[in-house]
């Protein structure tokens, strides 16, 4: 059934887009780091395009009639919507971009069009085209006899509409050329142009025996959505030469958007839409470079940049000590990208060369290019270790990488595996076992982010290391389970989906609002990125209207509306997109004595709770617990990068505050690592 506290998903997605957008324009975000901003939302909006426009125009297609489940919109309706918003914020993204470039000018660092060039320049440019561009460029004409050539995706060409008496003649030009920079330098401080802007102006020499009557950047989108059917035959096929030949069919998919620096004549730009069978809805003209990649090219001054925060070594962590018999005499916490991953890749490289350990299990999603997880891994299998490696071939857009990983891995040793027949597995579990003197002991980390280096400075995510014997006994059903293409369902300590996790999600619920009908205080709190699960939803609907009292921190999707009237009066909803992307998952259920805190892998999403195989973990010490519900209320607190939702199911940004009553949780929570560092060493 549809209610008033629903929001659409794809529309709630383009408005988080819009809030990475905001950081482009906050003045108080340094400028190199507000061009990044503008080139996350190229980046987040590419991803967007590639997957949810692909599957909504795949949907179209195979059920036309389906309405979405939560605002009765059908496909085409979805995808209007969404092409439209899309286009109307074109102007905001074209403007945070000149405007950050016009501030940069003062600092030397200028984006320069060949019109804008110096005469000197324009000599240099020209010879530098002769010389070192020209000889590499492949050309092409199309026209009725020649067929229209396959342009790959995300990347740049330039569009030449020739002239010819017998329809429509285009010249195509690739002007992505890996053959050089694309940033080209005009002088030793920040000047520099393009490379595609120079192949535009001098593109009519590459048709000389033609009349250009105008020419264009263009950059095309395809779809991504790809997904697996499987099949009784696909039981006698490697799983990786099935996602390869998955890859392979992404790369030729169907062209859903176009996007243009500027528009040819009416005949050719009829005549390129209909080679790329788009609409006029799916082509958007735009006054910034397509691709915004480049913008971490241009400088490093530290006046325009974020300060270096460096994650903190723990001291209360010795380094004399080996890890696992730290971690036996209590539970560690470490909080990304404000403390230091180095405890945890200790963990997995002591394990590799200890005697003891018998065996390594882990669930992979995504890694670091360098993944120093994969070298402790293969080195641990090299040593006679036991080692179970859980790769996810179906991560979006990391399929490349983790066959490449899951090859690596077989080559050393490991014990290889793939999950469950048609379900992701996104869960973040490392099990190590060690036995000495008879004795067996199990040593566990559960994380809310991937293994990977690069991301724990970037994003914020909680790892759990403990060895309790339950919670390891639990890890030891996950990795059984994911062994024998079954499902985990009975636990003690975990919440494991997609059987007992929601499940048990909803029954903590249930209790909080019974505690709230007896007239006791109750409570629920949690930061997820995204939030879409409509059994979630309705159940904190139903604790709402009950009068238990919730707090929700979520970064992304949130397609539940807060303050509606009658429905959602108790819910407050806080989007927080700052320096760090908030990434952590932590699910809190009532206060005080009965409180009990997770960390989880899992957003509130039905992909999460439903389609794939996700682990929360309860934090039972104490200690941790506070450190855990302490970070959701400094995020709660934030009056500087918070969001708060509002009942129509938009966010408005908090009132600047710069005097001592501002709060940003980020750099707080920086803060209070190195003042814990200070304080323990």
């Amino acid at each position: 059934m549809i209610q008033p506290y629903y929001q659409n998903r794809e529309l709630s997605w383009i408005a988080f887009n819009t809030r990475v957008l905001e950081e482009a324009e906050d003045p108080n975000v340094p400028l190199l780091e507000q061009l990044s901003f503008s080139a996350i939302y190229q980046s987040n909006l590419d991803e967007f395009v590639q997957v949810r426009v692909g599957t909504m125009l795949d949907r179209m297609k195979e059920t036309p009639k389906e309405k979405d489940s939560r605002t009765g919109m059908k496909p085409k309706e979805q995808l209007n919507a969404m092409l439209q918003q899309i286009s109307d914020l074109l102007p905001r993204k074209d403007n945070a971009y000149f405007h950050t470039m016009e501030k940069l000018q003062d600092y030397g660092i200028i984006h320069v069009t060949f019109a804008d060039a110096t005469p000197e320049e324009k000599s240099f440019l020209e010879l530098y085209f002769k010389r070192e561009i020209k000889p590499l460029l492949s050309p092409i004409i199309i026209d009725k006899r020649q067929p229209f050539p396959f342009l790959r995706n995300k990347e740049i060409y330039i569009a030449v509409h020739l002239a010819s008496k017998s329809g429509v003649k285009l010249g195509i030009i690739p002007a992505g050329a890996g053959q050089t920079d694309r940033v080209i330098r005009l002088d030793k401080t920040g000047r520099f142009i393009l490379l595609e802007d120079i192949i535009l102006h001098f593109a009519p020499q590459a048709f000389k025996n033609y009349k250009v009557l105008d020419s264009a950047l263009i950059r095309i989108t395809r779809n991504a959505d790809i997904r697996f059917e499987g099949s009784a035959a696909d039981e006698q096929t490697d799983f990786r030469d099935i996602m390869e030949s998955l890859l392979r069919k992404r790369k030729k998919r169907e062209p859903v958007r176009l996007q243009m620096n500027s528009m040819l004549n009416k005949d050719a730009m009829e005549y390129l839409l209909k080679k790329l069978k788009l609409s006029k809805k799916q082509l958007f003209l735009e006054q910034t470079p397509l691709d915004l990649s480049f913008v971490y090219k241009l400088g490093d001054a530290p006046e325009l940049k974020y300060s270096v925060n460096k994650p903190q070594l723990r001291p209360d962590i010795s380094t004399r000590t080996d890890i696992m018999s730290q971690i036996a005499e209590r539970d560690i916490l470490l909080s990304y990208p404000y403390e230091s991953i180095s405890p945890f890749l200790r963990l997995l490289q002591e394990a590799s060369i200890d005697p003891d350990v018998i065996s390594i299990k882990i669930t992979l999603y995504r890694l670091a290019s360098n993944s120093q997880v994969i070298e402790s891994l293969c080195q641990a299998a090299e040593n006679g270790k036991q080692v179970l490696v859980m790769v996810e071939l179906r991560a979006r857009f990391d399929e490349e990488n983790n066959i490449h990983w899951a090859e690596r891995l077989i080559d050393a040793g490991c014990t290889v595996i793939y999950g469950p027949h048609n379900m992701k597995v996104h869960s973040k579990l490392l099990l190590i076992t060690r036995k000495s003197d008879d004795k067996i002991q199990n040593f566990v980390q559960i994380g809310t982010g991937n293994y990977n280096e690069k991301t724990s400075r970037l994003y914020t995510d909680l790892s759990l290391m403990t060895a309790n014997p339950e919670i390891a006994e639990d890890a030891k059903h996950v990795f059984d389970a994911l062994s024998t293409d079954s499902l985990v369902e009975h636990t003690k300590q975990l919440l494991v989906a997609p059987l007992c996790l929601r499940t048990r999600i909803l029954e903590m619920l249930d209790e909080e609002i019974a505690h709230a009908r007896n007239h006791e205080e109750a409570y629920f709190a949690a930061k997820v990125n995204s939030i879409s699960d409509r059994a979630i939803m309705d159940k904190l609907c139903e604790a709402s209207q009950a009068g238990v009292t919730i707090e929700l921190v979520v970064r992304g999707i949130c397609c539940l509306k807060p303050n509606v009237p009658g429905y959602t009066d108790n819910i407050k909803i806080v989007s927080l997109v700052g320096r760090y992307l908030e990434h952590s998952r932590i699910y809190i259920f009532g206060k005080e004595n009965r409180q009990k805190v997770y960390i989880s892998s899992a957003d509130f999403m039905t992909r999460n709770t439903v389609h794939r195989v996700e682990v929360a973990t309860p934090i039972l010490d104490k200690k941790l617990q506070q450190q855990a519900v302490n970070l959701v209320k400094l995020c709660l607190a934030d009056n500087t990068k918070a969001r708060i939702g509002q009942p129509d199911g938009t966010f408005q940004h908090c009132i600047p505050v710069t005097d001592n009553t501002a709060i940003n949780a980020q750099e707080m929570q920086y803060q209070n690592a190195v003042s814990n560092a200070k304080l323990l060493s």
